[in-house]
Parts: structure tokens; C-alpha cells; sequence
């Protein structure tokens, strides 16, 4: 433990300091009792800087020890979320399902286990059970009819020889006792239901990792008006009325919109309109018109569309919001204006016409003179 919380207490650990970690964790690990390999890992599973290596090792221990370092350790990457969960078992992947975020491909991957799975032989458990408690089971149905064959072929054969018709009631019996057993029906209900709501779950998990393209609540988002207005003047090269909406649309100033388009690249242009949730053909379009060199063809499309698709737009979402407080602290007047407490302001006293303005009385000046005199009249004395 006190390795482990010397190497907890180190905010950015060094590539020296993370290999001799990684090094000296295994055999320690091992002589460890049970109770201080839980605290530590207990104590991992919140360091956001454990070594691959270790993660990997504690990932692989028992799920009594590893189940809280898989469930909530964030140095876990998905490639590694998904080796755990295809070669350490069920319990390990059920670990993994209670993680707070899973990206779309664990999900998948979590899936396509759960569908792998061999489904349980339930007649043959039943089949077995009552030899594990001690009771002897009845002989099956094929082995009693095989005894009763030659005894009701040769009363047959007797009753012919007779003359007397065989009875019908004794062949119907025999026909009944050549029917195979049907086969039990297994109690698949509950299993269903634990499948059914397992399967729910990874669907409202896969819901909010990856939310639908139109779920824009809470998000700036562009009105029709004004993807209107920002197609018509991309069109006709109109650059100052295509500021002034942009402008608009960020609610920023028009600095911040002359800065976006001065990026030839266009990728600045891209990313704002992803962002703020343009329809990709208008917005594909928009970025052709105003950079002619994004129009020329790439392969199997255009260099336009190949910038659209290689954006993300929570990337952009979170850049947009960057570029906007950037803004209001460079142009805070473009904020509210707060209003002003009026001043009250006192005209000046009228006066009578042909009246001559006020001189400004001169102050008096003590001279040489003035301070002289009471000193000669001080000697004279």
C-alpha cells in the first residue's frame, strides 16, 4: 500500500517513475495478503495514470479483486475494455456493462458476446438431477413397449389361428405404447426475460453514449432563415451580408466571422457549420462556393465533402463554445449594455442681454513690498 499511495500522490508521473511502478507492482502484488489487494486496487481503480501494464494485470485478476477497477477505472481504452471482457468470462464482461460511459464499439462487442453465448441444455440438467439426489428414474417408453411385442404378437397369432378377429382395443393400446415420449418443454421464460432486459439496458446505454444527429437540445443551432440566408449569399459571393449572418448565428461579434472565413483551408468554416448543426449538402455546398480549390474532385467525391466528413461534431460543438468566450473577452462591449443612472444637470442662470460676462477675480499675491513694510516699522521703532 504505501507504493501504491506514493505513486497515487504523483499528479504527472514521469515515463522513470511509471516503468519502475509498472515493475515493482507484480511482486508485490503477489505477497500481498487478500485485504491489501483489494485497497490497492481499490486505490487504482481512481489514479487516472496507471501504466497499461498494470491495468491489463489487475483487469485479469478474480472479479472479487478486479470488479472496481473494471467498473470505474479510467485508464481502461476500449481495446482493452474488449480483450478483458472475450477472454476473462462472463463476470468480467457483466463488470464492464456497469461502467457510467461506454463508447459505441464496447457496446457492440458486449453484444456480440452475449449473442456468442452457448444456450444452456436444460433437459439435460433435468436429465441428470435426480441421479445427483440419489432417486432412480423409470425405464423409458421405447424399452417397455419392446417387452410387450412378443406377447401381443402371439396372442394375435393364436386368436387368428381361432378364427376369432383380433381385438381393437388391445391394438389401439399397442399403437399408443409404439408414440415416442414427447420432449419436455423447457422453462425458457425467465431466461427471456433476463435477455430481454439485458437487452434493453445496452439499448438506453447505446441511446446516450450516441445521441441521433436531430437531438440538438441544449445546443446553438442554426434556424432555416438563416441556412437560407447563408446559402444565398455563399452563392452570389456576397462575403460582408455572409459575416453579418454568421455573426448572427454564433451571437458573437462580426470579428469573430470575418475571422472564420479568412481561413482559406475552409476548415474553420466546416468546423462552425457542423457545429452549429447545418445540413451537410447546404453546408458542402456553402464551402465550394466560397473556396473554389475545396470544389475540385478527391477521390470518389470531393475535397469538400472528404473536410466535411473528417470533422466530429462534439469537436466542434466544444470549439465553437472556445472561439465564443474568446470573443467576449476581447469585445465585452457587445455585451448588454447595463443602464446608466441618469444625471441630473443644472442649466445655467439666465441672464439679461448687453450684460458683460464675469472676470475671474485674480487672487492677491503677497510681493516683496507687502512683506518688507511691517519689518521697517518693527525697526523704526
Amino acid at each position: 500500500m504505501a507504493t501504491v499511495t506514493s505513486f497515487e500522490a504523483l499528479q504527472f508521473p514521469t515515463r522513470n517513475e511509471l516503468r519502475q511502478f509498472a515493475e515493482l507492482f507484480s511482486p508485490l502484488f503477489h505477497a500481498s495478503t487478500e485485504e491489501a489487494r483489494r485497497q490497492a486496487v481499490s486505490a487504482l481503480s481512481q489514479c487516472p495514470n496507471v501504466p497499461s501494464a498494470v491495468a491489463l494485470f489487475i483487469a485479469s485478476q478474480p472479479i472479487s479483486i478486479a470488479a472496481p477497477f473494471l467498473v470505474s477505472s479510467p485508464c481502461l481504452s476500449d481495446d482493452l475494455l474488449i480483450m478483458i471482457a472475450r477472454t476473462q468470462g462472463t463476470a468480467h464482461a457483466r463488470a464492464i456493462v456497469r461502467r457510467e460511459q461506454l463508447s459505441p464499439t464496447v457496446i457492440d462487442a458486449l453484444v456480440g458476446l452475449r449473442h456468442s453465448e452457448p444456450p444452456k441444455d436444460t433437459a439435460s440438467a433435468r436429465t441428470f438431477a435426480p441421479l445427483a439426489a440419489g432417486t432412480t428414474t423409470p425405464p423409458p417408453a421405447r424399452s417397455t413397449s419392446a417387452q410387450a411385442e412378443p406377447a401381443y404378437a402371439r396372442r394375435s397369432r393364436s386368436r387368428s389361428a381361432k378364427g376369432a378377429p383380433p381385438p381393437m382395443a388391445g391394438a389401439s393400446a399397442a399403437a399408443s405404447e409404439w408414440q415416442p415420449a414427447p420432449a419436455p418443454s423447457a422453462p425458457a421464460t425467465g431466461a427471456a426475460a433476463r435477455e430481454e432486459e439485458l437487452r434493453d439496458q445496452i439499448r438506453r446505454l447505446a441511446a446516450h453514449v450516441s445521441r441521433p444527429a436531430s437531438d440538438r437540445l441544449g445546443l446553438r443551432t442554426i434556424t432555416p432563415m438563416q441556412s437560407a440566408l447563408l446559402v444565398r449569399f455563399a452563392r452570389n459571393r456576397e462575403g460582408g451580408a455572409f459575416a453579418t449572418t454568421l455573426a448572427d448565428v454564433l451571437s458573437s461579434s462580426r470579428w469573430l466571422s470575418e475571422r472564420i472565413l479568412l481561413d482559406i483551408s475552409g476548415r474553420q468554416l466546416a468546423t462552425t457549420l457542423l457545429g452549429v448543426g447545418m445540413e451537410a449538402d447546404e453546408a458542402v455546398f456553402v464551402l465550394e462556393r466560397l473556396y473554389p480549390h475545396l470544389a475540385k474532385p478527391a477521390t470518389g467525391s470531393t475535397r469538400a465533402e472528404q473536410l466535411w466528413n473528417g470533422l466530429d461534431a462534439v469537436e466542434c460543438e466544444e470549439r465553437i463554445e472556445t472561439w465564443r468566450r474568446a470573443d467576449s473577452y476581447t469585445f465585452p462591449t457587445e455585451r448588454e449594455p447595463v443602464a446608466a443612472q441618469p444625471v441630473a444637470v443644472q442649466p445655467p442662470p439666465i441672464q439679461p442681454a448687453n450684460t458683460p460676462a464675469p472676470r475671474a477675480n485674480p487672487a492677491a499675491v503677497p510681493t516683496s513690498d507687502t512683506l518688507s513694510r511691517p519689518v521697517l516699522r518693527q525697526r523704526t521703532r
